[in-house]
């Protein structure tokens, strides 16, 4: 769930930055990309958050090696120091990708966020004679919201899936091709240049260089922590005095982290934005990921009445819920016309192939399968991978966090630091990788506490096996020994 900043009557930034300033301003052209960015001129004689709770776009790894390029200009540079540090584990994943047959000492990628349970069923579906339709409307521009017959079941879809009380308008909805596109193309419409999202941490790492690179929107941060303390029930728990603390803080807003919220929580959060006049973002985009009986996810769209109906923006995409990271497609749902009309300009740069729109169609309408095939058996294999995953950091003695949904565990690795710093954590994450395991550090995130590192489960028993953490494997050079606590 994210929460976005309401512009400033006046046209400036609540942030403290001049509405018309210039992007390359925002930025130090002197000292390139070796030290922190610096924002210049009248900017420090403005009301500033503290900045600790703020974006450091040079925070994504180390840039001590970096240089800035006389071809690009500042935010040219921004980008490309942003994306090659953030793309430092992913890009040695391609380079020696594992492979079972072809390269068995290559690197097993447990750090990004795919299901890899359910190739043979996606495969076998997307190939089925329905999908493989060619008409001349999907060789041609569509409406930049999308096909208005892709547009009908997507409506149709998150009516049944989310419960909504009402049967949800097709002319609500706009696809693009991903969540990510959606993110950037809302930062964009809804912020001002030098605004904020404020976003509740660990939170996922892209939605920096989503909302960043284009509209440069910011991010400050609602620190969550693992200690359950005052009114918290869990560990990373979001509540409403945090982000009243955080808002107080920063006088910006917003929310965001992957969690399973009850009804009355969602009221709450949407509430507290509606008392500030504040857009929310929400994101449910493992909606149908939930692989245990005993826990309910409840979508926003569920609610028989929301707060602030005009500020409420819903998002949801195929990356997740039917394991097809590789086809881009992600929609948002919201009834502000304004908005979806804004947004709707931005999907010429973000649009989504008619062939797959059709595809996309075709699949969401499927319910029969969808229910009877591909939910249960997805299900089932998330759950035995998950507890697979569980058990053996059990028997290791590494605490984690458990949720009964999405891909991943949060794991404790603080035992294990030398010391307590994010500098001692990045020498683990590289220890890690370099015996060929790749896991997302808490850092990448913006956890508050060292240590933190999150394992993606969603993957093969075998290839979970093979990449265990702290195993030595017979035959094999793999071996990771941690340092002792």
């Amino acid at each position: 769930m994210l929460s976005i900043l309401k512009q400033s009557n006046n046209g400036s930034s609540a942030s403290g930055q001049p509405q018309n300033m210039e992007f390359s301003q925002t930025f130090s052209e002197s000292t390139g990309v070796r030290e922190r960015v610096q924002e210049e001129g009248q900017t420090s004689q403005l009301q500033q958050p503290p900045l600790d709770r703020r974006t450091n776009v040079h925070s994504f790894g180390n840039h001590s090696d970096a240089q800035s390029s006389p071809y690009l200009s500042a935010r040219g540079n921004i980008a490309n120091i942003c994306w090659g540090s953030a793309e430092e584990g992913y890009s040695a994943y391609h380079a020696d990708k594992y492979d079972e047959n072809k390269n068995p000492n290559g690197i097993i990628n447990f750090g990004t966020s795919e299901n890899k349970l359910c190739f043979d069923l996606m495969s076998k579906r997307l190939t089925q004679s329905d999908m493989n339709v060619m008409e001349p409307p999907f060789l041609q521009y569509p409406d930049w919201k999308g096909h208005m017959f892709l547009r009908e079941e997507v409506a149709k879809f998150l009516t049944y899936y989310c419960k909504a009380p009402a049967p949800l308008k097709a002319e609500n909805v706009i696809v693009q091709n991903g969540c990510g596109s959606l993110f950037s193309s809302l930062a964009t419409v809804l912020c001002e240049p030098g605004e904020a999202f404020l976003i509740p941490t660990p939170f996922y790492g892209g939605i920096t260089q989503s909302v960043f690179l284009y509209g440069n929107v910011k991010l400050v941060y609602v620190y969550l922590d693992s200690q359950v303390t005052g009114t918290c029930t869990r560990p990373f728990q979001l509540t409403v005095e945090k982000l009243k603390k955080a808002f107080q803080d920063a006088q910006s807003e917003g929310v965001g982290i992957k969690d399973i919220y009850s009804l009355s929580e969602l009221q709450e959060y949407l509430e507290f934005a509606k008392r500030h006049e504040l857009h929310v973002i929400v994101d449910e985009i493992y909606m149908l990921s939930v692989f245990d009986e005993s826990t309910i996810f409840h979508s926003v769209l569920e609610m028989e009445r929301l707060p602030d109906p005009q500020r409420t923006h819903v998002m949801w995409g195929t990356t997740k819920d039917f394991a097809i990271s590789g086809i881009r497609f992600g929609t948002l749902y919201t009834l502000n016309q304004d908005v979806a009309s804004a947004v709707a300009s931005l999907c010429y740069l973000h649009g989504v192939s008619g062939p797959i729109q059709h595809k996309i169609a075709q699949l969401l309408r499927d319910r029969d399968w969808i229910n009877q095939v591909f939910l249960r058996a997805n299900h089932e294999r998330l759950k035995a991978a998950h507890t697979f995953v569980t058990d053996e950091l059990k028997t290791l003695g590494l605490p984690f966090l458990n949720r009964n949904a999405g891909f991943f565990v949060w794991i404790d690795f603080r035992k294990y630091l030398r010391k307590g710093t994010f500098e001692e954590e990045m020498r683990l994450w590289r220890r890690f990788l370099s015996n060929k395991v790749l896991l997302c550090h808490g850092k990448g995130f913006e956890c508050s506490e060292p240590g933190w590192f999150r394992i993606i489960f969603a993957d093969k028993i075998q290839r979970l096996q093979l990449g265990q953490c702290c195993s030595s494997l017979p035959g094999n050079s793999r071996s990771i020994m941690l340092p002792t606590a």
